[in-house]
């Protein structure tokens, strides 16, 4: 009951899945007088009743306690490589629990993957999981750079240390812990799904939870500044053109002049041409 009363109050997606468990074993969360999210780490409440209880990483065990872990550090290992997280829930004197949760890869993940490398993009993961666990993940990826056991700070700094060395950097996350780095990157992606945070700090959202939408969102933004470059080139030739006539710039060498009609005609002319070549983006393939 205090380990649901601890994960309610966080919107992180491991909180969201011990929540959605203990709720199916008709649990029910114990009252709770203080609750501390600690970004990163995990979270804390103090109940008058019932103490003190926490649930977190392995940082933030040996942060807030003087529990020793070394016993239960083997295990853990094991589960990381295996792409798993470990968390741990805690009071003032003993590990009451090591929680294991698996995240399966979603359906369409590769496929992003393998499609953004194949537009010459960079990836890298950036995760707050131990480094075994986000080596698996890395490799069932095919990505070669990651960094493990970042704080939301880090993520941010990374972010800003890459726009540093000159590089146009998007940031793709759902989660509270992303939420610095999607601020501060050039264009961010939130998950649909994820928290609210993120959400507003995203320049893009995705309705669904699909990565393979990404690469098709890139797509469609370089088709449609194409696109864009296309109308203003034609805009201004028309106009070049255009202008000088109807003011009469031919008269002195050949007498014409430009019929009001006909102008009209041009600048209608004009304008549909740049409607037509809009619409030529409903007919690309994503």
């Amino acid at each position: 009951s205090a380990l649901l009363a601890l994960q309610s109050q966080s919107q992180h997606p491991l909180a969201l899945a011990i929540v959605r468990h203990l709720s199916e074993s008709k649990l029910r969360a114990s009252q709770q007088e203080s609750i501390e999210l600690i970004e990163g780490q995990g979270v804390r409440m103090k109940s008058a009743t019932e103490g003190f209880y926490a649930c977190g990483n392995e940082r933030f065990v040996r942060a807030s306690s003087a529990i020793e872990l070394d016993d239960h550090q083997a295990k853990a290992l094991k589960w990381e490589q295996q792409g798993a997280t470990v968390l741990y829930f805690f009071n003032e004197k003993e590990l009451i629990a090591q929680i294991v949760l698996g995240d399966p890869l979603k359906e369409g993940s590769a496929e992003a993957i393998k499609n953004l490398q194949g537009m010459g993009i960079e990836l890298m993961i950036l995760s707050g999981d131990k480094k075994g666990t986000t080596a698996y993940w890395a490799k069932e990826l095919g990505i070669e750079n990651f960094r493990a056991e970042v704080s939301p700070q880090e993520k941010g700094a990374l972010v800003r240390e890459f726009q540093n060395q000159g590089k146009v950097v998007a940031m793709v996350g759902d989660g509270i812990n992303d939420s610095e780095a999607l601020a501060q990157a050039d264009l961010s992606i939130a998950m649909g799904h994820g928290s609210s945070i993120a959400i507003e700090a995203a320049k893009i959202t995705l309705l669904s939870s699909d990565l393979r939408s990404i690469p098709k969102a890139i797509k469609l933004s370089k088709f449609t500044l194409r696109g864009i470059r296309q109308n203003l080139f034609w805009a201004f030739i028309y106009n070049l053109i255009g202008i000088p006539i109807a003011a009469g710039i031919l008269y002195p060498i050949n007498g014409f002049l430009l019929d009001p009609m006909l102008a009209a005609a041009a600048m209608a002319l004009s304008s549909m041409s740049v409607v037509l070549n809009s619409l030529r983006l409903k007919g690309k393939t994503l």
